[in-house]
């Protein structure tokens, strides 16, 4: 039995695509990867179609999965969509929000404050994550929340790899109280505008992200 799952080896794989570890266009091989990995095939095939699913590599029929990193452009096109889909996810959640998902919120954003504390990337971006899930979900708008999600799992590798920058996980914290404050007094437009600011990549934020891109 394979003791790596192929949720780890997709996250693995972003990392050494976006660290500059595979060349842009690189056929990625199964077989290499399950030797490297020390795994069967198996959870490599599910890992590469979670790389592909996130738009950092493609799948060519007969021939395999090859790295295909999105251009500065698109990637900036991406997000600024991204902050719109999630601007409206949390609009609507502020009329919609139970008390129930409002109080997970905050449960979630205080294991977010103790991964800050602890100086955890990994540990912060899977509890935003949650943070975020709630909010599509309380949204009550089951396709917004689909198309959210849909753009959600491309853009992840590069949220991931953003908050690595020097104090951004504080920043990102910040946005989160931000967010909530306005969610608990039923400002919707407001929780909007912070989540719209907190999604958005401008500044140091994007040029990271460029200069992570430059090296495939």
């Amino acid at each position: 039995m394979d003791k790596v799952s192929a949720r780890n080896i997709s996250s693995e794989l972003e990392e050494m695509v976006l660290t500059g570890h595979f060349a842009n266009g690189q056929h990625l091989d199964e077989t290499t990867l399950a030797e490297m990995f020390g795994v069967s095939r198996t959870p490599i095939r599910e890992a590469l179609q979670q790389l592909v699913t996130s738009g950092l590599a493609q799948k060519i029929p007969r021939r395999g999965v090859f790295i295909k990193n999105p251009t500065a452009i698109e990637l900036l096109e991406m997000f600024e969509v991204m902050a719109e889909l999630e601007a409206a996810c949390v609009r609507f959640a502020a009329l919609r929000i139970s008390d129930h998902a409002l109080s997970a919120l905050y449960k979630a954003n205080e294991k977010c404050e103790l991964s800050v504390q602890a100086g955890d990337t990994e540990g912060y971006f899977q509890e935003n994550e949650t943070f975020h899930q709630i909010l599509y979900q309380e949204s009550a708008n089951s396709f917004l929340r689909a198309e959210t999600e849909r753009l959600q799992r491309r853009l992840r590798p590069f949220r991931r790899i953003q908050l690595k920058l020097r104090g951004r996980l504080g920043q990102s914290m910040a946005e989160h109280k931000a967010i909530l404050d306005a969610l608990s007094q039923n400002k919707g437009e407001l929780a909007a505008e912070e989540m719209r600011k907190h999604v958005s990549v401008q500044g140091e934020k994007f040029h990271h992200l460029i200069a992570s891109s430059a090296t495939l």
